[in-house]
């Protein structure tokens, strides 16, 4: 794997050292057993002791208040977002080595791609999102969510609801979008799952040869795929970006190209969506279940007014978000919240803290599906990074949301479970969630 350019996955040489006068914290990680299992009254502490400062574990600056963060993602040109994607920790030489294959060569494209050059690709990556492909997921989105829930509830009372239904639906929604055929479901998700550790976790030097491996064999599959979709169109997601490079693949002629996207471009970005299409949109399916069952006023409030489902769902994103965290890294030397950073500092957001911080949302602790004000999380980023995909994720959550409370309106959690969750430092969603109903 190579460290240079446009790579979409670059793997640091080592864990970097704390900028000169920044306040450091020799303990704490975003990967502790503690702050997996409940990362919020942690995440108070931090912002009150130190509202910016350096996790030596992490080998991160952490940037804890709404406003820094707003700050961060509204100065691209300061705040660069090339290192999202890539592996917190050095890798081991074997990972290193399978994934240096001449051939495992994909570009960052959009969430880890630096302007002018994301602002070009985004372009043809927001048409995939627009409101008449959307409108054309929706019908398949309702029909395959019912027909889970038919099953799931066939099969009678208790169920595991991340393997019935929050796990299959985001990733087949997103596997057709693209335009992947339905025979390949299970291979790809095998793919997929274990990116959370690649990027966003520390896991062992064999585990990493494993997703390595599963990784080469993922972006070759794509490959593959993209090339197929180039001698015979469908309609889909990846057709609609060969269209675009056909007529335009305006850096293959000019690497400066302020329009077009090339044929390895439109590769990567069906690389990296799938990923992001599907993973934390089952943890926001999950994490709108357990906030709102355990809180059965709210649950029936729903129940009796299904059109409350969408604020559920915004008030689930900010109170239990999907999505905890995100990384940046410094361009230039610049401060932030008081603390010089030299150019090349890698930052991580500290979601978690920021959305629950009191000075931005009332008695921020409680969770209010009447909540005013809570489009103003910062769950799916912020300025030209927003995520792409939040109207797609919103759209299925609130699908979900509506049949269940439709058709099973006694639904509640299990009484004594313990939830787990995957070690990683930014995508946040219960291992499983088991759930019961009365016949």
């Amino acid at each position: 794997m190579t460290t240079s350019g446009n790579t979409y996955h670059r793997a640091p040489d080592s864990v970097a050292e704390a900028p000169v006068g920044c306040p450091v914290n020799r303990t704490w990680s975003p990967l502790n057993d503690d702050y997996l299992n409940d990362p919020y009254p942690i995440a108070h502490q931090l912002r009150e002791q130190h509202p910016v400062f350096w996790s030596e574990a992490l080998g991160h600056v952490v940037v804890t208040e709404m406003s820094d963060i707003e700050y961060v993602f509204t100065n691209p040109e300061l705040f660069a977002s090339t290192n999202v994607q890539d592996p917190i920790y050095p890798l081991c030489a074997q990972a290193t080595e399978l994934l240096g294959a001449p051939d495992f060569d994909p570009v960052a494209v959009m969430s880890n791609r630096p302007e002018p050059d994301h602002a070009r690709i985004r372009v043809y990556t927001r048409r995939g999102f627009s409101k008449r492909r959307l409108q054309s997921l929706e019908s398949y989105m309702q029909a395959r969510a019912a027909r889970l829930l038919d099953q799931m509830i066939a099969a009678g009372s208790p169920a595991e609801y991340v393997g019935a239904v929050a796990f299959p639906l985001p990733a087949e929604i997103v596997f057709r979008l693209i335009g992947f055929p339905k025979s390949d479901d299970a291979m790809i998700k095998r793919w997929c799952v274990n990116r959370r550790a690649f990027s966003w976790g520390k896991p062992s030097d064999a585990e990493q040869v494993q997703i390595a491996k599963g990784m080469l064999d993922y972006w070759r599959y794509c490959r593959r795929f993209v090339a197929s979709r180039r001698e015979e169109r469908g309609d889909d997601f990846t057709s609609e970006l060969l269209d675009a490079w056909e007529v335009d693949p305006g850096p293959e002629r000019d690497p400066g190209a302020t329009t077009g996207i090339s044929y390895r471009e439109v590769e990567s970005v069906v690389y990296g969506i799938s990923f992001a299409g599907h993973d934390p949109v089952t943890a926001l399916l999950c994490n709108t279940l357990r906030c709102l069952l355990p809180r059965r006023d709210q649950w029936r409030a729903v129940v009796d007014d299904p059109s409350l489902a969408a604020q559920a769902i915004d008030e689930t994103s900010r109170f239990e978000s999907s999505q905890i965290s995100w990384r940046r890294v410094t361009t230039k030397d610049t401060t932030l919240g008081g603390v010089d950073l030299p150019a090349g500092t890698t930052l991580f957001l500290n979601f978690a803290s920021a959305n629950r911080q009191p000075e931005r949302f009332a008695d921020p602790d409680t969770f209010d599906i009447n909540r005013s004000g809570v489009n103003q999380n910062i769950s799916f980023g912020k300025g030209i990074h927003f995520c792409l995909g939040a109207g797609l994720a919103k759209m299925e959550a609130r699908i979900a949301l509506e049949l269940l409370v439709e058709r099973i309106p006694s639904l509640r959690l299990v009484d004594g479970q313990e939830f787990s969750y995957f070690p990683n430092i930014t995508f946040r969603g219960p291992d499983a969630v088991h759930i019961e109903w009365d016949d």
